[in-house]
Parts: C-alpha cells; structure tokens; sequence
C-alpha cells in the first residue's frame, strides 16, 4: 500500500474513532489502516478512543494490533490510552484496556509522571480506581 492511501485510512480511522462510529473504524481497519499510525500531532487512535470512552472502538482497535501502552504525544492528548480512560472513569474502556494487556501500573510521561490510578483517584473515579486495584495497579507515590 502506498504512502498516500496509508495517510487517506488513517485520516478516515481518526474521523471514525473520533466521533465514535465504530462500524466505520471497523470498515477502515479492515482496508488496511494501521492502527498504531499517529497523526500529525502523536495522538494514536486509541489514545483518542479512550479519552472519550468508546470501548467498543478501544476493542477494534487492540483486536487489529494497537499495543495498548503506546504513549501518545499530542497537544492535550499526550499519555497512556489507560491513563486517558481512567482519567475520565470510562470503566468499560479501562476493562477493554486491562483485558488486552495494559500495564495497570504504567506511568504516563515516559515513567515520570502519574498510573492511572492516579488518575482515577484524583477524578475521583472510585468504580475505576476500584477496578485498577483489582488489576494490581499502583499510584506513583504521592502525588495525589
């Protein structure tokens, strides 16, 4: 696949995840978009899925291989799809998450920064920071 029809999908992926239709995300992935390509700011697709809660878009997405600890790097979008989703408390995405292997305990910002249980605590997001607990996350250590 050329150059030109990869960034055609991925634009098409990111307009479908964004406004959450998941049969459009599902029809793109099948043409062959990658589901790990950024776009121009180094925002992944699931990072975008999961700020907003679409789980069922975050499941497409990690079922067509998009790992689901890429940090992504976007303006206002930097930071873990778990981080992002617990962030809000979107517990059906963090479930989808957590179920295709995130690390629970994976800090954003390279390590330095805040787990998703930091997150969900400081939401407060109890149903989520309950389920990150369960999964064995832990808080970075203070700064909550």
């Amino acid at each position: 696949m050329n150059q030109r029809r990869r960034k055609k999908l991925s634009r098409h992926l990111f307009a479908a995840t964004v406004t959450g239709d998941a049969a459009r995300v599902k029809w793109v992935l099948r043409a062959g978009a990658d589901p790990e390509r950024r776009d121009s700011e180094g925002t992944t697709p699931l990072y975008a899925a999961s700020v907003n809660g679409e789980a069922e878009i975050a499941r497409l997405l990690l079922t067509a291989g998009a790992s689901p600890d890429t940090e992504s790097s976007g303006l206002g979008s930097e930071g873990t799809p778990l981080c992002a989703a617990a962030c809000w408390g979107h517990v059906e995405t963090v479930r989808e998450l957590l179920a295709h292997g995130a690390d629970p305990s994976l800090r954003e910002d390279r390590g330095t920064g805040w787990s998703p249980l930091d997150w969900a605590n400081n939401g407060p997001h109890p149903e989520t920071a309950e389920l990150l607990a369960a999964a064995r996350a832990t808080p970075s250590g203070g700064t909550t």
